[in-house]
């Protein structure tokens, strides 16, 4: 059985639309996944990059792509009222609710559907009241091991290389994105074409730097 780590935002729709479909596309395949929520802002600033939201035209093209991809894959999807938000009250609460700071699939579920579900603000106070309230976990969101916990994943993703939501590590590779997700069955399906171009891809010389 192939052990999946899932590296995910819920600020992200990507990783929601790859949260949703992930069952699916793996399919009669024998896998575990680890859920381990952690900052994007953090990886991006690390990678010297801005995120899609903060780029006024891929903005645009962002939010419209995600509600193609999740009319076409028949995920429910409405964007939340105001896009990017401060997702940190969020990925604590999902820490909170374990002791490893390892979210189930059902509490990921819940607080994912709570951003990407119903057209409503995402940071609300009531909502987060509400959605806490839901979720009953072991720890406050401000207890410090969580806080760690959150720092700790995210510095692992970046030790891994990871640069973005959402990614997927099994065996020492990573998969990055929804569209990476047949990519990721191939794998695990043990498609030969994993033992030649993937390594070739990380020989390609760089020629300008900026």
């Amino acid at each position: 059985m192939k052990h999946i780590t899932f590296y995910l935002d819920f600020i992200s729709p990507y990783a929601y639309l790859a949260f949703e479909q992930l069952p699916e596309a793996l399919m009669g395949h024998s896998y575990s996944v680890s859920y381990k929520p952690i900052l994007l802002a953090a990886l991006l600033k690390h990678h010297g990059q801005l995120g899609p939201a903060e780029i006024a035209p891929k903005r645009d093209w962002t939010y419209r792509q995600v509600l193609w991809l999740a009319h076409t894959h028949g995920v429910e999807l409405q964007l939340p009222a105001s896009h990017p938000f401060n997702p940190l009250a969020l990925l604590r609460l999902a820490l909170a609710c374990e002791a490893r700071g390892e979210p189930n699939r059902y509490v990921c579920e819940t607080i994912f559907r709570h951003v990407w579900r119903g057209g409503l603000d995402a940071a609300d106070p009531t909502r987060l009241e509400a959605l806490t309230a839901q979720l009953a976990p072991a720890r406050t969101v401000q207890d410090p091991a969580v806080k760690a916990q959150l720092k700790a994943h995210t510095d692992e993703a970046i030790a891994l290389g990871v640069f973005g939501v959402p990614a997927f590590a099994v065996d020492g590779r990573l998969f990055w994105g929804f569209d990476a997700l047949p990519m990721l069955r191939a794998y695990l399906s043990g498609d030969p074409w994993f033992d030649g171009p993937w390594h070739a891809a990380a020989s390609v010389a760089q020629g300008i730097r900026r």
